[in-house]
């Protein structure tokens, strides 16, 4: 333990003066993971230097005991010794000459500690080429001039340190197999052993060692694409301790700021290329670049089937007095189905579709989480703005903004405080997605925001859009009437016609 000046100039590098873990390690010449201790970490609280004594700390005894509370910890709890069992063999197998209570007192001290040691022990696992551990970690991204929390899967194969990374909504079952399935893409190739924990999307209940029973669409797939699977122990997070560093790795680099997302799609492409250009740098241990590494995981990967499996969960639902249906707990309107009418739902990972029981398809839409945004406090950041308008550009918010109200705010340099201003009074009424589709005119940038305003209002008070319908034929869409037959008929007259 660093002496208490040494921790609180530590701490005053890191708190005052703005210093990063390395360059507090090198001013200091510490380790870089003691200067990680003390500059991110509690002050340490002084301990009273006693030294427990006697027979079960000086002799052989607690040595015993320690090993055998090891040992029952992997148990159940029903089939652990009582201390009062563990006091017994003492006596009869080691000749204790002590008392019940000395061990009781030495059990209650020391249960506690070795629970402790046993999370923070890790042994080091040697990973041959082709395994991989696969988890997910939550992110953000910015979509329509929202947050948007997505669900990240990254598969990462620990002898080479390669990892990709596949961006979905939600940690259903759908969801975590197309990812997967994505992922295996992007590799070339299936994994030879995959380690995983135990989630939700995949494990029904966990057993006794690595004993699991799987959900159905989970064992389909591992049979379709051949695979292994090696469950992680409850609790035990450093056995897939590769991905678990990858995860935080994702989201420091990637994912901080957030990243401005078209669609799942498109967020896929971009974060792949990162996992891409990533594999250049060296590896952390082995200290060649991870691409050569990642070259010998190849090697050993399956290879994929000639066709995907296409992922899907079949449910049903019953229509309700009012034509609704329940899908992911969020109600639609069915306008083509009967009260009481029985739905076959067909749920991929980012939709879902209703048949009739003889097949007919009648009803298709996005999966409610698709939809799920949490807005971003534009009122505060606006406010900021205001008060310092000449950082609006090197904001880390102003690339969240759509590109014509970017564009709308800093055209004019002198003007960019009143158009803040302005910006923030209009958000009061209008969405931003509405300001931006008005400003697509051009001639409507150089307008002052309360003119935008009147255009907006103007907007609101003109007829609704025309609903889409399918009946008529696509000859008649947008069919105009020549009136001229009408006037002739009526008025031959004008026409220079007479009857």
């Amino acid at each position: 333990m660093l002496a208490m000046p040494e921790v609180n100039y530590i701490k005053h590098l890191r708190e005052v003066e703005d210093m990063s873990i390395s360059e507090i390690a090198k001013k200091t010449g510490k380790n870089w993971r003691t200067a990680k201790k003390y500059a991110d970490g509690e002050v340490p609280v002084e301990s009273l230097p006693f030294r427990r004594r006697g027979m079960m700390y000086e002799e052989e005894y607690g040595e015993i005991v320690d090993c055998w509370l090891e040992e029952d910890m992997k148990l159940k709890k029903k089939e652990r010794r009582t201390n009062k069992k563990m006091f017994e063999q003492l006596k009869e197998e080691h000749g204790f000459k002590g008392s019940y209570r000395t061990v009781c007192e030495y059990i209650q001290h020391r249960r506690p500690q070795i629970k402790e040691e046993k999370t923070t022990r890790y042994e080091r696992l040697e990973h041959p080429p082709g395994e991989a551990q696969v988890d997910f970690g939550n992110m953000t991204a910015v979509k329509d001039g929202a947050y948007k929390d997505i669900k990240t899967l990254i598969l990462s194969f620990p002898y080479s340190n390669a990892a990709f990374s596949y961006p979905l909504p939600a940690e259903n079952s759908e969801c975590f197999l197309e990812g997967l399935k994505q992922l295996f893409h992007q590799a070339g190739g299936v994994t030879t052993y995959l380690r995983i924990d135990n989630l939700s999307a995949a494990v029904v209940t966990v057993g006794k060692g690595d004993k699991r029973s799987y959900t159905d669409s989970f064992l389909r797939f591992q049979s379709y694409y051949g695979f292994e699977v090696q469950p992680c122990n409850p609790g035990s997070g450093h056995e897939k301790g590769n991905v678990e560093k990858k995860v935080g790795y994702t989201r420091n680099n990637f994912f901080v700021t957030a990243p401005v997302m078209e669609d799942f799609s498109q967020l896929a492409h971009w974060l792949e290329e990162k996992m891409v250009t990533d594999r250049k740098r060296p590896h952390y241990e082995k200290g060649v670049p991870i691409e050569e590494l990642w070259a010998e995981d190849q090697k050993q990967l399956k290879a994929l089937p000639i066709s995907d499996l296409p992922i899907f969960s079949i449910d049903s639902a019953t229509v309700n007095k009012y034509g609704e249906i329940l899908v992911d707990r969020e109600k639609f309107l069915i306008h083509k189905a009967r009260i009481k009418q029985t739905l076959v739902i067909k749920k991929e990972w980012d939709k879902f579709t209703c048949f009739s029981n003889d097949g007919e398809m009648i009803y298709q839409d996005s999966r409610p989480y698709m939809m799920t945004t949490r807005p971003i406090p534009w009122d505060n950041i606006l406010a900021d703005w205001e008060k310092k308008p000449r950082a609006v550009k090197y904001s880390r918010f102003f690339k969240y903004l759509p590109e014509r109200v970017q564009t709308y705010l800093t055209i004019k340099p002198d003007e960019i405080k009143k158009r803040v201003a302005g910006l923030k009074k209009l958000l009061e009424v209008h969405a931003l997605q509405d300001i931006h589709k008005c400003l697509e005119m051009e001639q409507r940038i150089e307008k002052e925001p309360h003119e935008l305003g009147s255009l907006l209002e103007a907007q609101k008070a003109t007829y609704p859009e025309k609903l889409s319908e399918p009946h008529t034929p696509s000859v008649l869409l947008d069919y105009e009437t020549d009136l001229s037959m009408y006037d002739q008929r009526l008025c031959p007259t004008l026409e220079g016609r007479d009857n």
